[in-house]
């Protein structure tokens, strides 16, 4: 362990106690409003761990929550760093090993994606099952020692998702299941390149959440990745992509999907 982990383990001891929540829920584009069901909640700033990173992306808050859903604790992280912020995919990696050190035993992702499927419209959430790092990006580069060399043969927990599909089945909510496409970013897939994606087999793209399930991976972390569909992937409709219109359909689908990941985490059996 690294003295900024170890220090950011520290802090976390004192500020939220010994024993820290089985989940921690790392919070996507969209999914913000997730935060305010904590109840009991005690906020601790990113930039008061040392091992957290400085956010640069609208919609993230850059804040580590402690609290409670129902009986259930958990720890709420309000953003992520991305890769396409510095070209590198490590920008996680102390804050999910910093987890992993205190205890935490599942991550819990939400993104913002866009759909290249024509079932799943602007609103649809998708359980991601698998993915494709089409980046080749790692951050895992440099690692020593064979324990780099981590297998990602059930990276998205199946049992966990199995879970998850039923929680949505009484809840009565449509949930999609696929193949989440990591692109680096930060500028939108181009058409040929989507039409690359469909032909490798994945639903969806974005630009987030792998760097993050292969550093939980690596430390040990259960991984379940929810994302919500906040537009048709490039080619696929007539309205040009930008930011804003992510942030913009996000926000008005955010309390279906904020719903879902509630009765998620109330829900999962950890074993």
């Amino acid at each position: 362990m690294n003295n900024a982990i170890a220090a950011t383990v520290s802090l976390l001891k004192q500020r939220l106690g010994d024993t820290p929540p089985a989940i921690a829920v790392l919070l996507g584009t969209g999914w913000a409003p997730f935060a305010d069901q904590v109840q009991g909640a005690v906020d601790v700033p990113y930039a008061e761990l040392p091992a957290f990173p400085l956010l640069g992306v609208g919609g993230h808050q850059g804040r580590v929550r402690a609290g409670r859903i129902g009986s259930t604790p958990v720890l709420v992280l309000g953003g992520r760093k991305h890769a396409y912020e510095t070209g590198e995919a490590d920008g996680m990696k102390g804050a999910v090993r910093s987890l992993a050190a205190w205890g935490v035993k599942l991550l819990l992702q939400t993104n913002a994606a866009g759909s290249m499927d024509p079932a799943m419209r602007p609103g649809a959430l998708m359980l991601v099952s698998d993915h494709l790092n089409v980046s080749q990006r790692s951050p895992l580069f440099g690692e020593p020692g064979d324990g780099r060399f981590i297998d990602m043969g059930d990276a998205y927990d199946a049992a966990l998702r199995a879970q998850a599909h039923a929680i949505a089945a009484r809840l009565g909510t449509p949930l999609h299941e696929g193949v989440y496409a990591w692109f680096l970013g930060p500028q939108f897939e181009t058409p040929a390149e989507i039409r690359m994606f469909r032909q490798l087999g994945a639903q969806a793209v974005g630009m987030s959440t792998v760097p993050e399930t292969i550093l939980a991976r690596h430390a040990g972390l259960r991984v379940l990745a929810l994302s919500l569909m906040t537009n048709m992937a490039a080619g696929m409709q007539a309205e040009p992509l930008s930011h804003a219109h992510t942030l913009a359909t996000a926000g008005a689908a955010s309390a279906r999907a904020v719903a879902l990941l509630t009765a998620v985490v109330q829900g999962l059996e950890l074993g």
